[in-house]
């Protein structure tokens, strides 16, 4: 599916006006930063060199979006940064109106910010995820008075950035989450020209009926008393439908400035999401300054005690969730790599999607306008209990900037008001009444700004009666009990709301590892006791026998784990759908000692979007395009004995498939959805001893897909590793895979094997590290006894080393 990618103003203050000027410059070079806190401002602007103080600390030049976590939040060794850090370029000016505004429009930093025209500051911000803009005109115009204008700075204005990520129990969300609080200018920065009098905030109210309401929130630096309001509808097309004009002589709130109402609308829908177009533009003066937004028609439906329905259809939410983090970058993405993500869902299958735990970028929402995802988006109350006045204030604040700034997305169905907020720790108190309190506060607060959506919360039991959608926790086969206690929790817990979403489940998995034995785990487990997580459930140590403790974090097991969930969810016809945890691997500080450390593993992706066996799996249910995929692409060697039979799964949305072993086939296979595992596309086959290729053919009408895979099968047995070998696997363009594996006394390969390593470098080049994926951490656990790593030579000499403990230390020369 094409993206179109729309102009979307979330505050209004980017349009396009009757001056031909650029109006919007989006900052990303000319920056220097430091990642540390200065003495003062003066520190950030004094004059250096040639009689004045040399510079320090030094600086180094960046370009945004930059996070300052973009790295040590996956370094295995140390606690990523938290504190103050420092930004600074100089900005030409020139604003092309008479008595215009300058604006610096913030899309999102982290967490604190604030915000300095030479030494004045001129505004201080708090939220890390909210969009928000600062009016520097007057600073400006103060500066260029200043002899440091034309001296030191050549006309040029200096503005300096500082932001603040350090733990703070008095502001959300709470270091207790389970991801990285990040610092940093981490959205883009935009230098914005508007006219004395432009538009804040464009509001636009639809019907599912046709109509259409504008309401506009003027910014008026000029003092104007009135002005003139133009609106123009378009349809998906590009084509004028209606226009208005209206004059209004009251410029104080908002204004209402048009409505209209379109005969059999097009409806937006996940499957045909049409987007209309309204263009809204004021005179005052001599300037014109037009404001666009897309909207749609859509009605949405959460039947009380039954499913979900979208213009009147009932329609299953096949859903996922996405943090804000991507390898080598962290919270820093550009527009290129959300929409890689973004499209790598839709192909998945995914009609719905819940936006964890905060608001996420503008282009996130337009994305999901434009590909027909609907959304669950929330603040980021998550964790730690309920802090004081400026805690409340804050979490107030954000949910009224969500709302405002997300408010015309049809996409949006949800305001989420919290996460986990049974979950104590950063007070001494934790008061089950006050939480309620101030979750009623939310949910009317909520309702007051956007009477046409609804609220949601997930795993805060004591608090589901107040919101119109709850979540449960709900982690069958992972943190508690057996995956096929799945469909009975669930009814369970559906019977115990109005409006129930089953969001989170799933579980974690090491990429690259593969196991003959998967569901081993499970005998062990208790069943009948519940499948929430609970205190303590997320560790790897202690407690009773569970999965995520307890199992072997394949592939394998999570691609059963998925199967079985996904085969039941279409027997549920009272389910409203469902949001597997999480599409991406992502970044969070409390878990150091998982197999990639500092990584929660639960996405079906890896962090640098390298797709996992289960991403096939979830597309062979929900996606529309034909696709085949035999398990196990990254699965180099499996074992057993001569002569056994091994299981094949094929993961495939075609009706029929048949496989091929060495070149010999093993039979044809329909597909049934019941027939668990791999919807009945499973062969049980002799390998050869040593080297194996499997192709499989499938059809989906005249649509014929075709896979292979190609292994070997090892039937020698092996004891526990003893011994390692390292050996460069692949050079491209001054880049070198190494690989190191494991054998036991004898030189059998382990191919279970999950040692721990650590790799190491020394010469010229540099290793690729700190990705937060398999394939690029430099301590690791092994992956069915290999684990890989890339290293920039830099065209030098390097010398290679893993250690691993229990082993002897091997090295390798690179040349």
């Amino acid at each position: 599916m094409q993206i179109k990618k729309y102009l979307f103003l979330a505050l209004g203050l980017i349009g396009a006006c009757t001056t031909q000027a650029q109006q919007k410059t989006r900052l990303n070079t000319g920056w220097e930063f430091l990642r540390s806190d200065l003495g003062g401002i003066w520190e950030a602007v004094r004059p250096v060199g040639k009689g004045a103080p040399e510079a320090s600390p030094l600086w180094d030049t960046v370009t945004l979006p930059h996070c300052i976590n973009a790295n040590d939040c996956v370094d295995p060794d140390v606690n990523y940064y938290q504190g103050p850090a420092w930004y600074r370029t100089q900005l030409k000016i020139s604003n092309p109106y008479a008595n215009g505004r300058t604006i610096l429009h913030f899309e999102g930093a982290g967490q604190k910010t604030d915000v300095y025209v030479y030494t004045t500051k001129v505004a201080s911000h708090t939220g890390g995820y909210d969009e928000w803009t600062v009016d520097i005109t007057d600073a400006v115009a103060a500066f260029k008075n200043n002899p440091a204008f034309k001296q030191q700075f050549k006309e040029s204005i200096p503005v300096s950035i500082r932001t603040d990520n350090s733990r703070d129990l008095e502001m959300i969300p709470s270091s207790l989450s389970d991801f990285n609080v990040y610092g940093g200018i981490y959205r883009y920065l935009n230098l914005v020209y508007v006219p004395a009098l432009s538009v804040e905030r464009l509001k636009v109210t639809t019907d599912v009926s046709g109509t259409v309401a504008v309401e506009a929130a003027v910014y008026n630096k000029g003092g104007y008393d009135k002005a003139t309001f133009k609106t123009v509808l378009k349809d998906p097309a590009g084509k004028i439908l209606q226009e208005s004009s209206f004059e209004a002589d009251n410029l104080k709130g908002a204004v209402a400035v048009a409505a209209f109402k379109v005969k059999q609308p097009k409806l937006w829908s996940t499957t045909s999401p049409a987007l209309y177009t309204v263009e809204t533009s004021v005179t005052a003066g001599n300037d014109t300054y037009t404001q666009i937004e897309k909207t749609g028609f859509r009605s949405f439906e959460f039947q009380k005690q039954g499913p979900f329905f979208l213009n009147g259809q009932r329609l299953l939410l096949n859903g996922t969730h996405r943090h804000e983090d991507h390898a080598g970058v962290a919270a820093a993405m550009t527009e290129d790599l959300m929409r890689k993500e973004m499209i790598l869902m839709k192909d998945m299958g995914v009609n719905f999607i819940r936006l964890g735990h905060y608001q996420q970028s503008r282009y996130i929402l337009q994305l999901c306008d434009s590909l027909g995802i609907v959304v669950w988006e929330e603040i980021p109350w998550c964790r730690g209990g309920l802090g004081g006045k400026t805690y409340q204030e804050q979490a107030k604040r954000m949910l009224t900037n969500m709302i405002e700034q997300h408010h015309n997305h049809p996409s949006v169905i949800i305001w989420g008001l919290g996460n986990e907020n049974d979950w104590p720790g950063d007070f001494p108190e934790f008061d089950k009444e006050k939480i309620r309190t101030f979750m009623k506060e939310l949910n009317d607060l909520a309702h007051k700004l956007d009477p046409s959506r609804k609220t949601a919360i997930r795993r805060c039991d004591f608090c589901k009666d107040i919101v119109d959608v709850y979540s449960p926790s709900i982690w069958a086969g992972w943190y508690r009990g057996i995956y096929t206690e799945y469909k009975q929790t669930t009814e369970e817990e559906f019977k115990k709301v109005d409006r129930f979403l089953h969001v989170e489940w799933g579980g974690d998995s090491h990429a690259g590892r593969h196991s003959e034995t998967p569901d081993k785990a499970l005998q062990s487990i208790k069943t009948g006791g519940g499948t929430d997580e609970r205190a303590g459930d997320a560790s790897l140590y202690g407690g009773a026998a569970r999965v995520s403790k307890d199992g072997d974090w394949s592939e394998s097991y999570i691609c059963n784990l998925m199967d079985w969930h996904l085969k039941e969810q279409e027997t549920m016809p009272w389910l409203t759908g469902t949001a597997q945890w999480v599409f991406k691997d992502f970044s969070t500080p409390i878990r150091p000692d998982n197999p990639v450390p500092y990584m929660n593993q639960k996405g079906l992706v890896e962090r640098d979007l390298t797709p996992k066996d289960a991403y096939y799996v979830f597309q062979s249910y929900w996606a529309t395009k034909p696709m085949a995929r035999i398990y196990g692409h990254s699965w180099q060697v499996r074992w057993g004995n001569e002569g056994e039979e091994k299981m094949v799964k094929v993961y495939s949305n075609c009706e029929e498939a048949e496989l091929f072993v060495n070149g010999k086939s093993a039979g044809k296979k329909k597909r049934k959805s019941a027939d668990f595992p791999a919807a009945g596309l499973r062969w049980n086959v002799v390998f050869n001893k040593g080297k194996n290729e499997v192709k499989v053919v499938a059809w989906k009408g005249k649509e014929i897909i075709e896979d292979k895979v190609s292994f070997e099968y090892q039937t020698e047995k092996w004891s526990k590793p003893a011994k390692m070998t390292l050996q460069q696997i692949a050079n491209e363009n001054g880049i070198t895979t190494i690989e190191v594996k494991a054998f036991d006394s004898n030189n059998v390969y382990c191919a279970d094997a999950a040692n721990w390593v650590r790799f190491s470098l020394a010469g010229d080049g540099k290793l690729i590290d700190d990705l937060g994926t398999s394939s690029g951490s430099r301590f690791v656990q092994l992956y069915s006894g290999r684990a890989i790593i890339r290293i920039d030579t830099k065209n030098g000499k390097n010398v290679a080393a893993v250690k691993s403990d229990g082993m002897e230390t091997v090295t390798l020369s690179l040349k």
